[in-house]
């Protein structure tokens, strides 16, 4: 009884997700973690290695994925990335844009370039796969789900990611005005926004002294494992029990986001 409450819930069977980023440790467990769920997943990303890698492992679970490559900051590989989809399973329900580097440098000293970098790859990469996938999905009958990827620091200053935190607030600002764009076309767009997930894109900016402060700042005292953005995004993904959901940022940081003073 319970196990068909919570399918008719959060099951997936039978749908379509597209994790772009899904090679990434985030997007990577996202991935995984939505195939559980019973979707079908392609892996969006850059390096057919990963890629490769990601595929077996929910295959060795039991699920099904593929591997598709995909520039996530040129329209035409995002298009391409559609497209090929379709071709393959008729229909895309799901899309997480996960893709995304950082950068930490002091302010002053961000060149342009640096500057226009995490720009793009966080916030003109989420834009692009909205941009390309909402339209289809509002096109479909039961409509799709779009889940992007904030951060705590999307509403809280962060120093030495400058870059990275102006993006991520932008992330949850384009989400909340495209879930309102189409709210009556059935497509739901929301945002899981992370605290301290240690990845690939962050790693290099934990030294000793950093990780004292966010822990000593996060009432859990501990830094969240990629796995435990799953249900949270499933939630969010899900068209029984996130049928109602739209527009939202939700916080998945071990309570860091109550610490403010």
């Amino acid at each position: 009884m319970a196990s068909e409450f919570l399918t008719k819930l959060f099951g997936l069977d039978g749908q379509v997700a597209v994790v772009i980023g899904g090679t990434g440790v985030l997007g990577g467990a996202l991935a995984e973690g939505i195939a559980a769920a019973g979707a079908i997943v392609v892996i969006a990303g850059r390096s057919q290695e990963r890629g490769a890698e990601r595929v077996a492992a929910i295959e060795k679970a039991g699920g099904r994925a593929i591997f598709l490559e995909v520039n996530a900051d040129q329209r035409e590989s995002v298009q391409q990335l559609l497209r090929s989809t379709l071709t393959r399973f008729s229909q895309v329900d799901m899309l997480v844009n996960c893709a995304g580097t950082n950068s930490a440098i002091p302010y002053a000293e961000i060149t342009d370039e640096q500057w226009n970098s995490v720009i793009t790859s966080q916030l003109f990469t989420t834009h692009l796969g909205c941009q390309v996938f909402a339209p289809y999905m509002a096109t479909q009958e039961k409509g799709g789900s779009i889940l992007n990827i904030g951060s705590v620091t999307s509403h809280l200053p962060l120093s030495r990611v400058f870059a990275y935190s102006a993006a991520k607030a932008a992330v949850v600002n384009l989400t909340k005005n495209l879930a309102r764009e189409y709210a009556t076309q059935k497509v739901r767009v929301n945002a899981i926004c992370p605290g301290f997930f240690p990845a690939e894109q962050n790693r290099k900016i934990l030294d000793a002294a950093r990780v004292e402060n966010i822990l000593r700042q996060t009432p859990m005292a501990r830094f969240g494992e990629p796995s435990e953005l799953v249900a949270a995004a499933i939630l969010l993904l899900s068209r029984g029990g996130g049928s109602f959901i739209t527009g939202e940022d939700l916080y998945v940081d071990g309570g860091f986001t109550s610490m403010r003073f």
